[in-house]
């Protein structure tokens, strides 16, 4: 029986706190250009993607608009979300979690960049269904994971960053269960900065 590390619990509240030292290291730094790349090769050339865990909108919603298409964003951060207000004020922009997520819309794109990972095991499966609830054929997914199954503690603002991560076979498992078909993925990518990456597409 898995046993979520208490730290999992406190992500919101760090984020809320952390939120602009967050930004100021987040922003201007396309680290994921590459795969965003890859992921807008799989979407029509107009269309709006959604981006869980949107935090401040810099860079990844920013490089989204500035290609011609709509971002919905969502974040738990109630800071973050009013700098996206602030900078992007085109977008549309949601302060809530993405594990009740249930917005009776879908995209073109699904993004959860840096946001899935902070998910307790037991929630990221619970995730699969609510992916795929904001598809329509031929939607494509990216998300980013741990290279294995199991708990990882980083630090952030002095305080315990808590990340979790499935098994490989386990995420293609539940992507198929869910309608989904992977497209590219890479364990601790080097030319990203060591995360491992999904990229998929709705069959």
């Amino acid at each position: 029986m898995e046993h979520d590390h208490p730290s999992a619990a406190n992500i919101i509240a760090l984020y809320n706190e952390g939120a602009e030292e967050w930004d100021r290291v987040r922003k201007g730094n396309l680290i994921e250009q590459s795969w965003l790349e890859r992921f807008r090769a799989l979407l029509p050339s107009q269309g709006c993607v959604l981006d869980l865990g949107c935090g401040g909108g810099d860079p990844i919603a920013g490089y989204f608009l500035q290609h011609g298409y709509d971002v919905c964003g969502v974040d738990s951060s109630a800071p973050l979300i009013r700098l996206c207000q602030q900078r992007f004020p085109q977008g549309e922009w949601h302060l809530g979690d993405m594990r009740t997520l249930a917005l009776d819309k879908t995209f073109s794109g699904v993004i959860a960049w840096d946001s899935f990972f902070h998910l307790t095991r037991s929630d990221q499966r619970k995730m699969f269904p609510v992916f795929h609830q904001h598809c329509q054929p031929g939607t494509a997914l990216i998300f980013t994971s741990g290279p294995e199954n199991g708990e990882a503690l980083g630090e952030f603002i002095g305080q315990t960053l808590y990340h979790a991560s499935l098994g490989n076979d386990e995420y293609r498992q539940l992507l198929d269960e869910n309608g989904f078909q992977v497209v590219k993925q890479l364990t601790e990518d080097p030319q990203c900065g060591g995360r491992t990456v999904w990229l998929a597409q709705v069959r």
